[in-house]
């Protein structure tokens, strides 16, 4: 255990030396009056639910989702900032002044109609959101990627991304344009819906662990690719966005920084159940998640209830999700700790650990939990195994798919000696001025003269099996947008052609992939587009680690032309 955290649970008092302002702006998430989540919102009912006599068993929610036609509307402005998440005072990206962003919320089958105004200055930036995990089955042009559906909001513009909650869970959304999304641009998005195989009686909502960094995130993006340069390091790890920092460690006219700038801390009941939406929202780094004396019911991963198991410890690569449910077995006086530690073997960081704080009810808020960890194994850079991991809907991949795609990750230095990441051989580059999607329906298919695209059509094959190697020891978080994928087999080494969990395999839209190992997915070709598929540690996709794959191309102009 570090001395900050060593620091942390041996004081004897819990009170932070800095507002909730000064650390985290607008925002109320990690702290006691952070709102809980009621079971549904608002709106025409069938049956008791928004969605109708729909059940997370027995419905297939790739085809049966519901359309309330409810809207849901937001307005986001994107500006800069001063905060101390940390106690670390840096420049971020805030929106509506809130660190980490709005939490967005709606019901399954409503629709999102959000307003982004970007309002970015000294200097200036484009920007773009992605709706992490959202099919958007008719609107792929809102999946919010430039250089894919859209170009850029520039500067001082507005967009209103408009799309259906088509998928229920816990995800997020960020910022899909260079690696914004690691200088604050994030925020966790919540679409209720059935959950007959467990059930709770508080929903606490988002729980955001996120590597931190203190210098700007276009530095480290140069870092990363300079020759000769040292690897990118984090400098902290929160959640919801607080944590304290050791201010010894700031060099000599470095950044002010405020010791015991505050933990973040949340309310449990006794005798009572809780859900807690994990979500991964880092730039590079894998997490462990505990609690303290507490067994976790696994429920569902990514936007895909399963059956549930107990687990100590649930690991998440960036962009990944776990929602758990954690029954309050203790005295209505006790307080223990929640831990978030970056696992050492397979991130990249100064300070792995971080604390949040639990209060039953009675307990007294000012004294800090006397509580012991929980004992786990960080060895592999992998997710839970996927024998464990079994979709509540049963819906079987197809035992052939009509086409499979190998793709081998390397990673190595250019002419230039600037390191970069290839798939295939080759390194990714966006052109923001000519939307891949947009190319696609005006029938523009094929890119002979732009490799940098790294642009794969699978034409009208109604399934791909794609087969990664991965060919460096570094583990990556592998997300595939548009789709829930079926993941066929993962581990180290090369795939024996052995299938885990069939008929009934995993599905999720981020899936690790471990170092010098195989991850080997299938998806089924049921929405037109242009989709990336990359690494979601910010600094491998700057470095070019994507390919987007395009599928039924013919298809793509049957749900309408592209909004102007």
């Amino acid at each position: 255990m570090g001395s900050l955290i060593t620091n942390i649970v041996q004081s004897a008092a819990l009170v932070a030396s800095l507002p909730q302002t000064a650390t985290n702006g607008l925002s109320r998430l990690g702290t006691l009056q952070a709102p809980t989540f009621p079971e549904f919102l608002s709106g025409p009912l069938q049956n008791g639910f928004p969605w109708g006599t729909r059940t997370a068993a027995r419905t297939n929610p790739y085809e049966l989702s519901p359309t309330t036609g409810v809207i849901r509307p937001y307005d986001f402005t994107i500006s800069r900032g001063f905060i101390a998440p940390d106690g670390v005072n840096r420049s971020v990206m805030l929106i509506n002044g809130q660190f980490p962003g709005p939490t967005i919320e709606a019901n399954w089958g409503d629709t999102f109609q959000i307003t982004v105004r970007n309002r970015l200055e000294g200097p200036e930036e484009g920007t773009g959101l992605h709706w992490h995990g959202i099919l958007q089955r008719q609107t792929p042009w809102y999946d919010g990627v430039p250089s894919v559906g859209q170009c850029p909001i520039a500067p001082g513009k507005d967009l209103t991304y408009t799309f259906k909650a088509d998928l229920y869970g816990s995800s997020w959304y960020h910022s899909h344009y260079s690696a914004q999304y690691a200088a604050g641009l994030f925020g966790a998005m919540v679409i209720h819906g059935p959950h007959e195989n467990f059930f709770y009686d508080v929903d606490l909502g988002p729980v955001m662990l996120t590597d931190w960094y203190h210098a700007e995130y276009f530095e480290l993006v140069k870092q990363t690719m300079t020759p000769g340069a040292p690897p990118v390091f984090s400098d902290n790890n929160l959640i919801n966005g607080k944590m304290s920092y050791d201010c010894s460690k700031i060099p000599a006219g470095g950044p002010s920084c405020t010791s015991n700038a505050g933990i973040s801390q949340f309310s449990f009941q006794s005798g009572k159940t809780h859900r807690l939406r994990l979500i991964n929202a880092g730039a590079e780094s894998l997490q462990r998640f505990s609690i303290d004396g507490h067994t976790m019911t696994v429920v569902a991963n990514d936007y895909v209830p399963v059956v549930p198991y107990q687990t100590n410890v649930v690991t998440l690569g960036i962009g990944q999700r776990t929602d758990v449910i954690v029954r309050a077995n203790m005295a209505p006086t006790a307080s223990v700790f929640m831990r978030a530690n970056m696992s050492v073997p397979c991130s990249l960081t100064n300070q792995p650990n971080a604390v949040a704080a639990i209060f039953y009810e009675k307990a007294d808020k000012t004294k800090t939990p006397r509580s012991a960890a929980q004992v786990f194994e960080d060895k592999s850079c992998g997710n839970d195994p996927l024998t464990k991991t079994r979709p509540l809907f049963p819906y079987p991949a197809l035992a052939n798919a009509a086409t499979t795609y190998n793709v081998d990750i390397t990673a190595g230095p250019n002419r230039t000696g600037h390191f970069l990441w290839y798939m295939n051989g080759q390194s990714f580059r966006a052109n923001y001025d000519h939307p891949l999607h947009l190319l696609a329906a005006a029938g523009n298919t094929s890119y002979p003269y732009d490799p940098q695209w790294n642009v794969i059509n699978f034409k009208g094959n109604n399934s791909v099996r794609v087969i990664v190697n991965n060919k460096f020891p570094a583990a990556h978080p592998m997300h595939l947008h548009g789709h829930n994928f079926f993941v066929l087999a993962e581990g180290v080494g090369t795939w024996d052609g052995q299938i885990t969990g069939y008929p009934n395999t995993q599905r999720r839209d981020v899936q690790q992939i471990q170092g010098n190992g195989y991850l080997v997915i299938q998806y089924d070709t049921d929405n037109p587009g242009v989709w990336p598929f990359h690494c979601h540690i910010a600094w491998h996709v700057s470095g070019g680690l994507y390919v987007n794959l395009m599928e039924q191309p013919d298809k793509i102009n049957d749900r309408g032309a592209v909004p102007q």
